[in-house]
């Protein structure tokens, strides 16, 4: 098994280095490391550290020995999934399988058919709980590089978005609609690609238009219709695995 991953706000150097807090709480108490034993330290930007525990101290407190320390360029081509705000607790099921995955940045969506708003106190929170849930799946999957969850945009601003990709799909669920197939369509070996998922009911024909304006197609992943937190995931294995990210 992979060493454990935790975070650090900076990837420390050569030497000692003490793990405390919320992070060293998860080591001592939880993962319960002891001496001699490996995990890797990480910033979440790609800088990391191999190290062996020397002590346990408390229940929240390691001393580790730091061996490496290394730095993961950013892989292309760059993913983006625009996902429409789903109901209940299926956003945050959503952004844990894209991270587990491999996506590099989510972008809240609020769609003109979404049920779920985000206003106010209870749209920070929202926001919050996705960057957490990003940060966890991240550490779960052994990352170095976490995926990035932007601001809540609206359907103009992620136009702009699409404006500047290098490919840019809108994920359609109608057999019927005339799109192309995610599966044959060319992509790019570098630059920025970007995938919209749309909401339960679907992606309106005026958010349509003004996608397809900005660049973005419509194509679909196959016969059956995914939920719309099930989609994004889907579709970024499929280009993963297309592009040689997964080779």
């Amino acid at each position: 098994m992979t060493a454990p991953v935790f975070v650090v706000d900076a990837v420390p150097g050569a030497g000692t280095f003490v793990l405390e807090g919320p992070e060293g709480r998860h080591a001592v108490s939880v993962k319960r490391l002891q001496g001699g034993e490996d995990l890797v330290l990480v910033d979440g930007r790609g800088r990391w550290a191999d190290c062996v525990v020397l002590t346990a101290e408390g229940k929240d407190r390691l001393t580790v020995q730091v061996s490496g320390v290394y730095e993961d360029p950013a892989e292309e081509p760059r993913i983006t999934v625009v996902q429409a705000l789903p109901k209940g607790d299926r956003g945050e099921v959503a952004v844990e399988t894209m991270t587990e995955t491999g996506v590099d940045a989510v972008v809240p969506w609020a769609a003109s058919r979404c049920i779920t708003q985000w206003k106010g106190d209870r749209g920070l929170k929202a926001l919050a709980k996705w960057r957490s849930t990003a940060r966890e799946a991240g550490k779960q999957s052994r990352r170095t590089r976490f995926p990035e969850v932007a601001d809540l945009m609206t359907t103009k601003q992620v136009a702009a978005l699409l404006a500047g990709a290098d490919f840019a799909a809108v994920l359609h669920e109608d057999r019927d609609h005339p799109s192309g197939a995610l599966a044959t369509a060319e992509l790019p070996e570098k630059g920025s690609i970007v995938l919209i998922v749309g909401p339960e009911g679907g992606v309106s024909p005026q958010e349509l238009a003004a996608f397809e304006e900005a660049g973005a197609k419509p194509y679909r992943l196959g016969r059956s219709v995914l939920r719309t937190s099930t989609a994004g995931t889907a579709a970024t294995a499929l280009v993963l695995g297309r592009t040689g990210r997964w080779s």
